[in-house]
């Protein structure tokens, strides 16, 4: 028997080159530079146009500044009169909220139905779709407010057709009773936004539910209310929450309707109408810009609330 010896051969030792790991450094340096040196614009952007004005705002808020003179600190006095000793502020607070109350809903419920129609296949549909997102582009515009104004004026397009039937309509806009409805009717108007969302939303619903749905004999209403409205709900959620916080913003619907003035008799004061007054009309930054932060508390407020409330209505999967 013949023994064979393998020989094993020692493994070459690896030998890193000098000064490899400081290179490597030095290279990551020089790209983080060159990253924080293209980032640097943005950065300057968000301290001087965005972190900046917040906190100057936040200051400004406890003092008594008219633009003109330099402020002088008055710590609450700014918030204790908003709340106590100007009647036209509990005004503005309460016709924004009929506005948002009445108008955020009617919106959102017309954006949906016409989402469920255009979701049946519409010849055409990428047509219609680009149609009915337009009034969302153009309706905070100036030119609208100021269309908007003109057809329901005493001598507008509504009281035209009204008169057709031998009705005498009123001059909408320029009475208390009906100038807050012309301006919920322009935010309905709106609609496209949040209908091509919705619209989104009911393309992601398998239509093996709906088949199982009708093999088990459900109407068409039985389905909507079994199984596109639960499945639906994250979709209303992030609707209703975007839309809270716009109209609470509003603010170009409102000046061009009234004539900057939130008349007939406050009727279409919104918040952020009286805000500009205050602050751009009588000079009173100090006082405006605490109304600019009693606005972000009540918005931040509102979205809290939703969120914690969405738990119990909004449906994800398998979970609620």
């Amino acid at each position: 028997m013949t023994d064979v010896s393998v020989a094993v051969k020692p493994r070459a030792a690896t030998i890193k080159p000098k000064g490899g790991g400081h290179r490597s450094t030095q290279r990551s340096r020089r790209e983080a530079r060159a990253a924080y040196l293209f980032l640097a614009p943005w950065f300057i952007g968000l301290l001087v146009i965005t972190v900046g004005p917040i906190f100057a705002s936040l200051y400004l808020s406890f003092t008594d500044y008219s633009l003109l003179e330099e402020a002088k600190w008055v710590g609450f006095d700014n918030y204790v009169t908003m709340f106590t000793e100007d009647p036209r502020f509990i005004s503005s607070l309460k016709v924004t909220t009929i506005y948002v109350v009445v108008s955020v809903p009617m919106q959102l419920a017309f954006a949906l139905a016409l989402a469920l129609v255009l979701d049946r296949g519409l010849r055409g549909l990428s047509f219609y779709r680009s149609i009915f997102y337009l009034p969302s582009l153009l309706g905070g515009s100036v030119a609208i407010a100021i269309l908007w104004r003109k057809v329901f004026g005493a001598d507008g397009l509504v009281n035209a057709v009204l008169a057709i039937f031998g009705i005498q309509g009123p001059g909408w806009v320029g009475d208390p009773d009906t100038a807050l409805g012309t301006l919920i009717l322009l935010h309905v108007w709106t609609f496209g936004a949040p209908m091509i969302i919705f619209l989104a939303g009911l393309r992601q619903i398998p239509s093996s539910y709906y088949e199982a749905a009708a093999v088990d004999g459900a109407g068409p209403l039985r389905q909507f209310k079994s199984i596109t409205l639960p499945l639906l709900t994250p979709i209303i959620f992030f609707n209703l929450v975007l839309e809270i916080i716009k109209s609470f913003q509003s603010f170009t619907q409102a000046f061009i309707v009234s004539n900057g003035k939130g008349g007939p008799a406050d009727s279409t004061l919104f918040y952020t109408l009286y805000l500009y007054l205050e602050g751009f009309k009588n000079y009173d930054m100090g006082y405006a810009a605490a109304m600019a932060w009693v606005l972000l508390v009540i918005i931040a407020a509102l979205t809290g609330v939703n969120f914690l409330a969405s738990k119990y209505w909004v449906f994800y999967g398998d979970t609620k």
